[in-house]
């Protein structure tokens, strides 16, 4: 009886990728496992279907067998090959079966894991003028740290470590199971490989212990709402040795009495009398830094936007530094003493505007207009 495509058995064109091929693979292993049929006839099935997958997988994962096989068809294939098709010498096929293993059986490889520690987010509000200058801040940061009387090993002293009896200090168990032998984790020390007798009394066998530690923070000048700072090695600690995981410190800019930020520039409104807007002049103006004096120039317009060169906020990285903005609110009187008024129908008549105080307003004009 002639062998089927291994390319037809995967699923997968001729062209298809490694990563492609192994996808296949492990779906196509899923689908015909024979420990997860229920029927004895479909067992018997799904076994000989499991033995072309994985001869299918052996050869087109290899890159020198699938260059033989692209070449020769199954002929090439025999020189080198395993008698049933089993071969796991080729390192792709040992990496997506151990991925399979572990999807069916809950495997775990290895016996005691280090884990990383956990990160961390603080989340710290500034104050407008702390953003802009930056500042050096204390931050009481409650965390999961190793415990300093067992140095991490949970136990009460050395002799109080065993290696389990069970697995040998392995950490796994080997037993048969179905088509193959399948090692699983240990379940009395699970999957530790070691038992502790004694546990440590001030961790209770945890290895860490849960304390508040006091840490220094550089925020630095020119930092923004949404900003995050990475403090390396500042999260809490892992276990079994693992590596600490990372301190973030999110940032939040409380808003502004007087200033607002628009990206390295400050913000202001600054109210002026219509007549400084007229005229012109002098007036004094609030920064960070202290009150100064803004030249208002003669003829300025309600929204005009006037400048303070090198007054704003510094990058981040310190190669520039914004500007100060000030947005003219041009104040209108709204009570006129009767001179007031007099003068300033002198000045519209001067000017060529018509002075009407009694007569048709703009709505009256309008609707005799069309009349």
């Amino acid at each position: 009886m002639s062998k089927r495509d291994f390319y037809e058995t995967l699923g997968v064109n001729r062209t298809a990728s490694d990563d492609e091929i192994k996808k296949a693979y492990r779906n196509m292993a899923r689908r015909h496992h024979p420990d997860l049929q229920t029927e004895e006839a479909q067992k018997k099935s799904s076994e000989e279907k499991f033995k072309e997958v994985n001869e299918a997988y052996e050869t087109l994962s290899d890159q020198q067998k699938r260059k033989r096989y692209d070449m020769f068809g199954h002929a090439g294939t025999q020189q080198g090959g395993t008698a049933d098709g089993f071969g796991f010498g080729g390192s792709g096929f040992g990496d997506a079966f151990n991925d399979i293993f572990e999807d069916f059986f809950g495997g775990q490889r290895g016996g005691t894991r280090a884990e990383r520690g956990n990160d961390l987010q603080y989340n710290l509000d500034l104050t407008f003028e702390e953003a802009v200058y930056g500042k050096e801040a204390k931050l009481k940061i409650p965390r999961w740290e190793m415990c300093d009387d067992c140095k991490g090993t949970g136990a009460k002293s050395a002799a109080s470590v065993k290696t389990c009896p069970s697995c040998k200090g392995a950490g796994q168990m080997r037993f048969q199971q179905g088509f193959f032998s399948i090692t699983r984790p240990c379940g009395q020390c699970e999957g530790e490989g070691r038992i502790v007798t004694e546990p440590c009394p001030a961790c209770q066998g945890r290895q860490r212990i849960y304390r508040e530690r006091t840490i220094a923070v550089h925020i630095p000048a020119g930092i923004e709402s949404g900003m995050r700072l990475r403090l390396s090695n500042e999260g809490e600690h892992g276990v079994n040795g693992g590596p600490q995981g990372d301190l973030y410190v999110a940032i939040t800019v409380k808003p502004h009495q007087t200033f607002r930020r628009q990206g390295q520039d400050i913000l202001c409104d600054v109210p002026i009398h219509i007549v400084t807007a007229i005229l012109g002049g002098k007036i004094e103006v609030p920064t960070l830094k202290g009150n100064t004096v803004l030249k208002i120039p003669a003829g300025t317009q309600q929204d005009k936007t006037l400048r303070i060169k090198g007054l704003g906020i510094p990058s981040i990285k310190g190669q520039s530094t914004g500007d100060q903005l000030f947005v003219v609110k041009v104040q209108i009187p709204t009570k006129l003493t009767a001179h007031q008024k007099e003068l300033l129908k002198e000045f519209g008549k001067e000017s060529g505007m018509t002075v009407e105080e009694d007569g048709d307003g703009f709505f009256d004009k309008m609707k005799t207009f069309f009349e």
